[in-house]
C-alpha cells in the first residue's frame, strides 16, 4: 500500500509558499523550504491534523449536515437521510482510507477554488486552516 498526500497543493507555509508532495521510498513527505534548508514531514502528520480539525466541524451536526446533503442529492426520504446521517456520524473512521485513495483530483481542485488554504510551520503543525464561508464558532 502507498499511501496518498490527501491535501496535496492546498498547503502553504507562512510565508504563504506552497508546500512541495514528495515521496521517499514509498512513504508520502511534504517539503517545506526552511531558508533553504528542505525540511521533510512525514504526510501522515499533517494531513491528519487538518482531518481532525474538519471533524471537529461535523460532530454534533450530523442531523443539518446529513438533511442538507440529502436535498442536495435529490433524496430527501428518510432512509437516505439515515444513511447519509450514520455515514457523517462515522467520518472519523475514514482517516485510512483517504490515505490509500486520496482526495480525487477533482475534489482537490474544488477546494483550492473555494480558497481552502492550510498553512503550517517549518515543523508541520498547522496554524491555520482557511475555509471561506465557515462562520467560526466564536461568532455563532
Amino acid at each position: 500500500m502507498v499511501a496518498k498526500h490527501i491535501f496535496d497543493g492546498l498547503i502553504f507555509d507562512e510565508n504563504d509558499q506552497p508546500v512541495e508532495a514528495v515521496y521517499v521510498g514509498q512513504e508520502p513527505f511534504y517539503v517545506v523550504n526552511d531558508h533553504g534548508f528542505h525540511r521533510h514531514i512525514p504526510a501522515e502528520q499533517i494531513d491528519r491534523q487538518i482531518f481532525n480539525t474538519m471533524i471537529s466541524q461535523i460532530v454534533g451536526h450530523e442531523d443539518e449536515l446529513s438533511e442538507q446533503a440529502a436535498k442536495m442529492l435529490g433524496q430527501e426520504d428518510p432512509f437516505s437521510r439515515a444513511i447519509i446521517e450514520n455515514q457523517l456520524k462515522n467520518i472519523g473512521n475514514q482517516f485510512q482510507l483517504l490515505q490509500i485513495n486520496g482526495i480525487p483530483e477533482e475534489a482537490r481542485a474544488y477546494l483550492g477554488m473555494i480558497g481552502l488554504k492550510v498553512i503550517i510551520n517549518v515543523h508541520g503543525e498547522v496554524l491555520d486552516i482557511n475555509q471561506p464561508g465557515i462562520i467560526d464558532s466564536g461568532d455563532e
